[in-house]
């Protein structure tokens, strides 16, 4: 287990948890729009291990539904697997306001409030995964296992490819 800085939630529910992990740090370019596949070339990880942490939402209802960088999520999948009738994405201050966390460095682990996460079934075909560590220029590598396992997340389809 290497974690140099737990200085962010998710850094430091993964101690808190002895959950085995690689922390990956990169100069975050303010002016890249996409900040998965910013991590992944940065990093030299190949998109398909990289994955982004996106929340969903409905009326009354908040999700996370966690897929590889080069992908879109699919809301009804993720709806689906979740057993809601249609899901949206989040406006970006709902999203932050609810995981404490900003656009861009959200992380599945150490937010502010837990809410039901579905992982997409790829992430399992990978011994390890990189997710956001909770800020941008920050990823941590784990076993998909150990995220499931961290954030309670259930495994569903969820990717829809380009």
């Amino acid at each position: 287990m290497a974690s140099r800085k737990a200085g962010t939630p998710a850094l430091q529910a993964l101690l808190r948890a002895g959950v085995a992990h690689n922390v990956h740090e990169y100069e975050h370019d303010p002016r890249v729009a996409s900040f998965g596949l910013e991590a992944a070339n940065a990093l030299g990880y190949p998109a398909e291990r990289v994955f982004k942490t996106l929340i969903a939402a409905d009326e009354r209802y908040l999700a996370v539904g966690i897929v590889p960088v080069d992908v879109n999520l699919d809301l009804k999948a993720l709806a689906t697997a979740l057993g809601r009738k249609k899901l949206t994405m989040a406006a970006p201050t709902l999203a932050e306001r609810t995981t404490g966390m900003i656009v861009g460095g959200i992380s599945p682990i150490g937010q502010k409030r837990p809410l039901p996460t579905v992982v997409d079934s790829s992430a399992l075909d990978h011994e390890t995964i990189l997710v956001s560590g909770g800020r941008r220029g920050l990823d941590v590598e784990l076993a998909p296992s150990a995220l499931i396992e961290l954030t309670g997340a259930a495994t569903a389809p969820i990717a829809a490819r380009r």
